[in-house]
Formats: C-alpha cells, structure tokens, sequence
C-alpha cells in the first residue's frame, strides 16, 4: 500500500467506526490549522489525516481499501503495490516491457481515449461549507474543434490509413538480448500511435483534433462538505481523443477558518466566557450558532471547563438531513482587579460558607460586581 490509512490514524485494521472516529477527532483537533498557524507540516498532516478518514469512515471505500490497497476505484492487482500490471496468462509483459522497452504483447494505440482531468481549488467560507452554496469557476480545456469535428483534418478532406503501421497505430521491432529474441513493440513513428495521418491538417486545431477554450462552470457545493474533500464533475475535463469520453473536472475544496468556531467531523466546538457569578448563580445566556443566537440556561455552580451540548446546532451531514452538535465550553472569567468594597464582599460571603451561616439570604455580589 502507497498510504496506510491505519497508521495515519494510530488504529489497528480491526478498529470499530467509533474507534476510528474517536482518533480522528483527537488528531484532527491536535493538528488543526487553527491550532498551529503558520505550521505547514501540522496543515500536511491535517490532509492526510481527512484523508485517511474519508476512506475508513465509509464502509465501502474501507472494504475496498482493504481488499486491493486502495479506495480510487482501481481494483484488482494493478495500481499500487503488489503485482500492479499484469495483463493475460502469467502477467509477464509489464517485466519485459521494463527491460526491453517494448514487451511482448501488442498495446492498440488508435483506439478511443479518455481526455485528462482538470484539477483545481476553490476557497470558500466557514458558513458556505455548512450550508452550501452555487460558485462559478473558470478554466482552460481543450475542446474538440468544431472546424474539422475533432477529426483534425482539413474541411473537405478525411484523415488517411498511416502507410508505415496499416492503421495498427504500432510497429514491431525485433531485439537480440541476453534472453533471446525478442519483438518490441512500440508506437509507429510515422503516425504517433494514431494509426491515421493528416494530409490537410485543420487550420484552426492545426490537425491536433483539440483547441483551447476558456469555460466558465457553475458548481454546486452541497451543505457539510469539508476541507480539502473534493467535488467531481464528471466530463467537465478535457476532451478525449478519437471518440473517446471528456476526463472529469474535480475541484478542491479549501475552507477558510472561523473566529469562533472549530470544527471536527460535522460538530462545532466554541468556547465561551461567562463571569464567575454567572457559574455561581447560574444564569441565561445568549449563545453564536451558524444560524444566529440562541438562549441557553447556564446551571448553578458550573465549574471552570464545563461543556454543554447543543443537539442539531452543528453542520448537516453530506447527501443527509443529519445535523452535526454544538459543543460549548465555559470559560468562567476570574476578576483581576478588585476594589476595597469587592474583596470585602467577597471575604464575607467566604466567612459565611466557612460557618455554614444558612440562615443569611447573601445577595451583594450582584451589587457588588
């Protein structure tokens, strides 16, 4: 395996989901750009840890993962590692191909190709990740020229069979190494692999088939979507060659960080401050959400550190009506400066719980601060 999602995470292959979400959190909150600023090795290791989690966290992606090494789709023994290549009986060919250029299969050139895709990043804000949002983005592709229909031949004239390959689009040369003889096979050197040639290339494409076209595309950023995921749009890359399907448009999604939010997975996490009456006493407080203020009844005696939850106030999950949590902290504020009037309010409410004085209704800290 190229990645081990695993180890990004510091869990074993047989961690639970709960597993794996609980070290998700712990480093993703460890290594938050928020949290190091200016720390480019703690945003590396940020990305590859929503990496890691946006495959084991899926099921499917996971089993996938695990079965063939990686979650893009590939399958079977090629991509990554292992025995990557091996086509047909014994899987041979890729080993010769290394050492003699060529191999001894017969790779067809001239058939359809899928056009390249286009990567690029869109930065959008905290807000706009949550609730989702219609953006445009500009890009440069190459389109199949209408001036010839993308054959690259001159109007009124046809692309012709490559007398040198017969249309194979391949030569074969024949080599004598150190195991024997061998045919190389290789792309003709008269047509290019293409197995046509252009007698009369277009004058716009210049017989490329393709020109470049700057296109303005309308995307849809669904509510939840996180850093550094990526949208795909599939046939929004560039054009293919003969006949073959557009590669796709995938763009990367950078989210710019909040002044008061933090967020893991589809939770928020907010601190807040309130007085040291306010935890005494209790109180009602106003509490930011993504949606604007909301009232929250602070318990008597909330202590330093104290978090409370919030149900259904975080960000909504991906393709889902879901909603994330909002989880407070308090941050009970300790005076530093008191006056004369203050300190002796205090040291009489302290004399008071010393001597259990229940019967004395004590309210001047209010007043007094």
């Amino acid at each position: 395996m190229a990645k081990d999602y695993y180890e990004t995470l510091g869990v074993d292959k047989s961690a639970s989901a709960d597993e794996i979400k609980s070290a998700y959190r712990k480093l993703a909150k460890q290594y938050h750009p928020d949290m190091n600023k200016g720390d480019e090795g703690a945003a590396q290791k940020f990305k590859e840890i929503n990496e890691a989690y946006q495959v084991l966290s899926d099921d499917q992606k996971r089993q996938q993962y695990d079965t063939f090494g990686t979650a893009d789709g590939a399958g079977g023994f090629g991509g990554q590692g292992g025995f990557g290549g091996f086509e047909g009986f014994g899987g041979f060919g890729d080993i010769f191909d290394n050492i003699f250029g060529g191999g001894m299969r017969s790779r067809p050139q001239n058939g359809p190709q899928r056009g390249n895709d286009i990567r690029v990043s869109m930065r959008i804000s905290f807000e706009d990740a949550a609730h989702g949002i219609k953006q445009e983005v500009t890009i440069n592709r190459l389109e199949k020229c209408e001036e010839c229909d993308g054959t690259g031949a001159k109007k009124g004239t046809e692309r012709r069979t490559c007398p040198t390959c017969n249309g194979t689009g391949q030569e074969r040369v024949q080599q004598q190494t150190m195991f024997g003889s061998f045919v190389n096979v290789q792309p003709c050197r008269t047509c290019g692999g293409e197995g046509t040639i252009v007698d009369s290339p277009c004058e716009k494409c210049k017989g490329k088939g393709t020109v470049q076209q700057q296109r303005t595309i309308s995307v849809n950023i669904p509510a939840g979507i996180d850093n550094g995921q990526i949208l795909t749009m599939r046939g929004e890359g560039h054009a293919g060659k003969r006949g073959g399907p557009a590669g796709d448009l995938q763009i990367v999604i950078s989210v710019k960080p909040h002044k008061l939010f933090e967020r893991l997975g589809y939770d928020l996490y907010l601190d807040m401050d309130i007085s040291m009456i306010q935890a005494a006493l209790g109180d009602e407080i106003e509490v930011p959400t993504l949606d604007g203020k909301v009232r929250y009844k602070v318990e008597a005696g909330t202590q330093p550190g104290t978090v409370f939850r919030l149900k259904n106030k975080g960000v909504q999950h991906l393709n889902s009506t879901r909603m994330g949590d909002l989880y407070v902290r308090a941050n009970v504020q300790i005076p530093k400066k008191l006056n004369e009037r203050q300190k002796k309010v205090l040291r009489d409410f302290e004399e008071k719980i010393k001597n259990k004085d229940k019967g004395t209704t004590f309210n001047k800290p209010n007043d007094a601060f």
